[in-house]
């Protein structure tokens, strides 16, 4: 063999080796980057159908879990509030017992009824009274307990102009007690999701969230970590789809936004309310309940799922 032979053939071998390593990198590489991907990811946790024979039973738009996950709260979008004890094996849902169902009141200690009646985001304060937002007359109101009188908080202008079935669908309370409410299809001049934030005494909108595709807001919460959690939903004529986000607030705005899970269609019913907490082994997790539109076609479904710290 001649050393120009040679030469060549030792620059092939070198070659070869070189590109074998090259792309072992970049399989390390990209397994690293989905690792990293998928622990940034809510993962599947367990999925429970919930079935009850009064005639008051679906419609879930709001929902509440006790800190351990033991107990919850839910709220229909016909001004039905119920309390239920839930029961787990190996952690997931296996079955639900009713404790109490509750039809709420007006201001006037009337049963709501109608447009007023169409109750859809929940937010329990430290002291165990409820807030509740409603999408049909666009307002926030607070009961003492489930049985007492609505105390209707003001009413901003921004409020007043917001439509019918499309308006204050998500409700949370944050750590410092202020609560949080968003419309479910009205947008800013930004084109952006706009915030309200109630602190006690007044209405202001500190911030908006992008708005990301054809997702709608649905549900919210803030979790034992101090961060809001947006729940939205997309439809298309085969089903539904879901979408959960999050994002730091702070005085500067919505900051530090993640994307934890979005559903395929059809994998989910109508999920529009939501609850995160954090488990005995101390993960934290999300819970949400499907509206079923009291349609035999749908399910109550309560779906759970872990999220990263």
């Amino acid at each position: 063999m001649t050393r120009r032979k040679l030469a060549g053939g030792l620059v092939l071998i070198t070659g070869l080796i070189a590109a074998a390593a090259t792309l072992a990198a970049s399989r390390q590489a990209g397994t690293a980057s989905a690792q990293r991907a998928s622990a940034e990811q809510a993962q599947p946790a367990g999925s429970y159908t919930w079935r009850a024979s009064p005639d008051w039973f679906g419609g879930f738009s709001g929902l509440e879990l006790s800190a351990d996950g033991s107990q919850m709260v839910v709220l229909s979008d016909r001004a039905h509030l119920v309390r239920a004890d839930i029961h787990r094996q190996n952690g997931e849902i296996a079955s639900v017992s009713l404790h109490s169902a509750q039809h709420l009141r007006s201001s006037k200690g009337r049963r709501l009824l109608g447009r007023i009646m169409d109750s859809e985001g929940l937010a329990l304060a430290p002291d165990g009274s409820l807030f509740i937002s409603f999408e049909g007359l666009s307002r926030v109101v607070h009961h003492q307990t489930e049985a007492s009188r609505a105390r209707v908080l003001p009413r901003p202008n921004d409020f007043r102009g917001l439509p019918l079935n499309k308006s204050l669908e998500a409700l949370a309370i944050d750590p410092q007690g202020r609560l949080y409410t968003l419309p479910e299809k009205v947008l800013n001049a930004d084109g952006e999701i706009p915030v309200w934030r109630w602190n006690g005494a007044s209405w202001s909108q500190p911030f908006a969230l992008p708005r990301r595709g054809g997702f709608l807001p649905v549900g919210a919460d803030f979790g034992p970590d101090g961060r809001f959690y947006l729940l939205e939903r997309n439809f298309v004529f085969i089903g539904f789809r879901s979408r959960l986000r999050r994002w730091d607030i702070t005085d500067q705005g919505a900051k530090n936004e993640v994307t934890l899970m979005e559903s395929s269609t059809g994998v989910h019913d109508n999920l529009e309310g939501l609850s995160v907490w954090r488990d005995p082994t101390g993960t934290l997790r999300a819970t949400m309940v499907s509206d079923d539109n009291f349609k035999a076609i749908q399910r109550t479904e309560l779906v759970e799922y872990t999220l990263p710290n």
